[in-house]
């Protein structure tokens, strides 16, 4: 496969401004005074024009990352977000902690679907066809790191996903195009990629590229890393970066991804995934 492959769909790109979408979100918030998020009902763009460009822990959290570009960027990025994951789950932690950070805001007795979009009960998690289950977005088999607690526990890439459509992504890289998934309209897949639906096209970019600043190498895990590749195997990298790129700008992050982010942030892990907060460092640095 290569870069020329187009998707059957036609599309719209939406063009955001470089370092114009920032989480909108005062430094020191407490959680209970975080803002409700939207759900997923389309591009991020729109949510995202609603909450200006605040620096919101520029100040504090990014300080020694601010004004940095390419490797010193990421290297900077990696020592922030490494030692302020403070809090490490189990894999059984992260069913709960799962309910919390993807709960459906129109619905607290339920999470919404990484791929599908469903909203469905948060009792259903478990191995049936409809159930939910934990997807990780950047395969655990790229890289080989299982379920252990580190990148296979690692919430800002786990989203609960149908079980049935998180076998069909299975450990498939990303890129356009294919067949359209039957049980999730909007996805497609084929033999070794697999292209999620417009309203979280950003949202997997940006929870790939976090992997890659978090495990760099030197905390006994592979060293992860996008490439312009697909069919990566148990590499640890996953592809395709080009594509990732373009989607992390034409699906700007929205109220349910920035909630998201501040809920990891204060009740879970204690780090972000600074992507969400610049979405403009995905170009500073690839």
């Amino acid at each position: 496969m290569d870069n020329t492959r187009v998707t059957r769909r036609g599309r719209t790109a939406l063009a955001v401004a470089a370092g114009t979408i920032l989480v909108a979100v005062g430094a020191q918030i407490p959680a209970t005074a975080t803002t409700a998020p939207a759900a997923h009902s389309g591009s991020g763009a729109a949510s995202a024009a609603r909450h200006p460009s605040v620096g919101a822990y520029d100040d504090t959290y990014y300080k020694d990352a601010i004004g940095k570009t390419g490797q010193e960027l990421k290297d900077s990025l990696h020592r922030i977000i490494s030692t302020t994951q403070t809090g490490k789950l189990s894999y059984d932690q992260v069913w709960d902690a799962l309910k919390e950070t993807d709960e459906d805001p129109a619905n607290s007795a339920n999470v919404l679907l990484l791929y599908t979009g469903r909203s469905q009960s948060k009792n259903t998690n478990g191995g049936n066809p409809d159930d939910w289950n934990r997807e990780h977005v950047w395969a655990k088999s790229h890289g080989d790191f299982g379920t252990a607690t580190g990148p296979g526990t690692d919430i800002h890439h786990l989203r609960p996903t149908d079980v049935s459509v998180n076998s069909t992504r299975g450990n498939k890289d990303f890129d356009k195009g294919g067949t359209e998934v039957g049980e999730a309209p909007g996805n497609y897949t084929d033999d070794d990629s697999f292209e999620p639906r417009d309203a979280v096209k950003g949202d997997v970019a940006r929870m790939i590229l976090y992997m890659a600043v978090r495990y760099d190498g030197d905390d006994g895990f592979a060293d992860l890393e996008p490439n312009d590749n697909v069919d990566n195997g148990s590499q640890p990298n996953i592809g395709r970066l080009s594509v990732l790129k373009q989607w992390s700008e034409e699906d700007a992050p929205d109220t349910f991804e920035q909630h998201r982010n501040q809920v990891i942030f204060d009740k879970y892990q204690h780090n972000r995934n600074p992507f969400i907060d610049h979405p403009e460092w995905v170009n500073e640095i690839w």
